[in-house]
């Protein structure tokens, strides 16, 4: 008898998935999305893949973003912006691209490059107005959606929830 039982998976269980030696997430300006992405995988991954993210444009860090991640101990104050023309290397993996803009200059700029892109539309909480609450709930939705994505993403080896 092959395939599942009481006792477990059977004996051909899926295969692990395998993590990706190299991410660069990227975003219109590198100042509040892709920085976050980057800060989240990692403080979650950073052991076991290099991370890395650049804007199509260099914007100044955003200091919501600072201070919604920093609520996670994670610090992005010593962020600074980069532009996909400031890559010093092209070895990475995957290309997760967080914004339609940086979407159509990742697909521009790997169509010779063995990577894989992926498109995560993700949300400009800059653009929210309000007080500095409503402001500050804004980046936290951002926040947890990248940080959602990235768990489901990258599943393996993932530190456990406390």
């Amino acid at each position: 008898m092959s395939g599942p039982s009481a006792f477990g998976p059977g004996p051909n269980p899926p295969p692990r998935l395998s993590l990706p030696g190299a991410v660069l997430f990227c975003c219109s300006e590198n100042s509040i999305r892709s920085p976050m992405a980057e800060g989240l995988l990692k403080h979650l991954l950073g052991h076991r893949i290099f991370v890395d993210s650049v804007g199509v444009r260099a914007g100044e860090l955003d200091g919501f973003a600072i201070a919604v991640m920093e609520e996670l101990g994670i610090d992005l104050s010593r962020h600074h912006a980069k532009t996909f023309d400031s890559l010093e290397d092209e070895s990475f993996d995957l290309i997760v691209s967080l914004s339609p803009e940086a979407q159509h200059t990742a697909v521009e700029m790997t169509r010779t490059w063995a990577c894989e892109v992926e498109y995560w539309n993700t949300f400009d909480p800059s653009i929210v107005e309000g007080g500095r609450e409503e402001r500050l709930d804004a980046y936290r939705q951002v926040r947890d959606q990248l940080m959602e994505r990235i768990r489901k993403r990258f599943p393996a080896d993932l530190k456990p929830e406390e």
